[in-house]
């Protein structure tokens, strides 16, 4: 891997930044805003996004929180929290977080922070309030993502501020011209396989399209 380096990361800290601005953005929201259907999230509204991210705390206090969740755990999440009100569910995630926060500092679990920076986009994307792009969380999420990526032939990404290589082998057999935002947001599965295959390779992609997604890919087009 050769890109530039910005230090180790605070991952509690990166986990704590996201989420209060997801709190306040979520506080300005009609109810047609949160119950906007969220297409990287097929079949979930906003409100179902927000009650995932604050079930998993819960989940994960109470010890019984699995990373991925699977599909019966965040149905049961959803139907946990139909009837609950999101202020008490948002004071609820508050009041956690520093416990929270505190264990994913310790633990180095970039799955938690990856998790809510997707989450954000994800609801961004559903009500047509694009920021928060260049975040920590999105810079050095990305770097993670990418170095965790593994495809079957030699890759090199270039991003705005450098370059990594994945692959088995040092010789270069392809290049992506991408962007830290792009390559967070495809990793996790927000791209379509048209998306990716659409991106700006520098030959025939068909061998890694289907390794780059750790999520996914997405069924339809993701515009944001």
């Amino acid at each position: 891997m050769r890109t530039a380096q910005q230090g180790v990361p605070h991952l509690g800290h990166l986990y704590r930044e996201t989420r209060k601005r997801l709190t306040s953005l979520l506080r300005e929201f009609d109810s047609d805003a949160l119950n906007a259907m969220v297409p990287a999230c097929p079949g979930w509204c906003v409100r179902d996004v927000a009650c995932h991210l604050v079930a998993n705390v819960e989940d994960a206090m109470a010890g019984k929180l699995t990373i991925p969740p699977s599909e019966e755990d965040t149905a049961a999440q959803l139907a946990r929290c139909a009837n609950r009100d999101l202020s008490e569910m948002l004071e609820t995630w508050a009041a956690l977080a520093p416990w929270a926060e505190q264990v994913i500092d310790e633990r180095g679990m970039w799955p938690a922070v990856i998790d809510v920076a997707t989450h954000e986009q994800d609801i961004r994307g559903a009500v047509g309030r694009p920021g928060a792009r260049q975040t920590p969380a999105i810079w050095h999420g990305a770097g993670w993502l990418i170095t965790e990526l593994r495809t079957p032939m030699s890759l090199v990404i270039a991003v705005e501020d450098g370059e990594f290589t994945v692959g088995p082998s040092r010789t270069i057999e392809l290049a992506l011209a991408t962007s830290r935002y792009e390559a967070f947001r495809w990793r996790m599965g927000r791209r379509s396989r048209s998306q990716l295959a659409g991106l700006d390779w520098s030959g025939d992609p068909a061998q890694v399209l289907d390794h780059l997604s750790a999520f996914g890919p997405a069924s339809s087009d993701i515009i944001e």
